[in-house]
């Protein structure tokens, strides 16, 4: 795909709402190449003062919870309502060939066939670092595009879940019943992320197990020290499949929108977010640079022999690395 050079052009387009202005904005921000960022930045300055009316959902779940049902279901009820969603996966990438290994769009296949949906994977290039940098300037995008209800979703592996919470208004987290694993996900710290819990897959036989795993999660919550003194963490049931209980998950998300708008706690975790991504964008940058510099990449293979071979601590080499970068060296 042509990636447009001209970000004020491409910012006409995707306010205008147009699909291929979007898709072609997403891929300019996607691109590592310099000219590409600096398009990019230009692009976001055009777009940031349409951006924030949006709802901002991320939702992470064990393997097998039904995310992606949940998530079409979830969408198609959002259309209904007469709203516009658009679906970012923050996916990860093949480490051999870097690219997605996941298919969202065939995985939500009746969500992804409605014009007024927007589906996206956002591959993260095996870097967390990455894929935040990513997926919060296509969220932005999405949001100046005209899409009311952003869901981010994360597979669910190492610190991404970490990476998404810190860049929406609420986290969901999606289980299933049964097995006695209902408790699992307060070991993994997972649940203290999440802004709401949803027990999948609440039908037929494991109706009364659902049930039963919303109890235990009610009564685990009491243990953990709440996120926000605003905000009490429910716990619901619903089965994606037969997309029941799908109102009360939206219904719980506008409460939870109107009690910390009202307190004040929306608006100051859009801005802390806003600072902690600042700060991340300087490490990247200052982390790229430092690979770029070509005294460091002079440097770099024999430090990276010496690390490897245990002739070199690898904080001596770090701060070699640096001193060089510095013009100390």
């Amino acid at each position: 795909m042509s990636i447009s050079p001209d970000p004020k052009a491409l910012s006409q387009g995707v306010l205008a709402g147009e699909r291929r202005a979007l898709a072609r904005a997403i891929t300019l921000i996607e691109s590592t190449r310099p000219d590409h960022r600096e398009a990019a930045e230009a692009l976001m300055h055009e777009l940031l003062p349409h951006t924030g009316r949006s709802v901002r959902i991320g939702i992470t779940g064990v393997p097998g919870a039904g995310k992606s049902t949940f998530i079409e279901s979830f969408g198609l009820h959002v259309l209904e309502m007469g709203k516009k969603p658009a679906v970012l996966a923050v996916d990860p990438s093949s480490p051999r060939s870097g690219g997605s290994i996941l298919g969202d769009k065939t995985r939500m296949e009746d969500l992804s066939r409605d014009a007024r949906a927007f589906i996206r994977p956002s591959p993260s290039g095996c870097t967390l670092g990455g894929v935040a940098r990513r997926t919060r300037e296509a969220m932005l995008v999405c949001e100046a595009a005209g899409f009311d209800v952003i869901v981010v979703e994360t597979v669910g592996v190492g610190q991404s879940e970490t990476a998404v919470a810190d860049m929406v208004d609420m986290f969901l987290l999606v289980l299933v019943p049964g097995g006695g694993d209902e408790l699992q996900g307060i070991k993994k710290g997972i649940v203290e992320l999440a802004d709401a819990i949803i027990v999948n897959k609440a039908d037929g036989d494991l109706a009364a197990a659902a049930a039963r795993a919303a109890r235990d999660y009610k009564n685990a919550l009491h243990l953990l020290a709440p996120a926000s003194p605003h905000w009490t963490v429910p716990v619901l049931t619903c089965s994606a499949l037969a997309r029941s209980g799908i109102d009360e998950v939206w219904s719980t998300i506008a409460t939870y929108r109107d009690t910390m708008d009202k307190a004040g706690a929306l608006a100051d975790r859009r801005a802390a977010q806003a600072h902690a991504w600042m700060w991340n964008e300087v490490s990247e940058t200052l982390l790229q640079a430092l690979r770029d510099d070509p005294r460091v990449e002079r440097m770099l293979p024999d430090m990276e022999r010496g690390v490897a071979g245990g002739r070199m601590a690898p904080g001596a080499a770090a701060r070699a690395l640096v001193r060089t970068f510095r013009g100390q060296g």
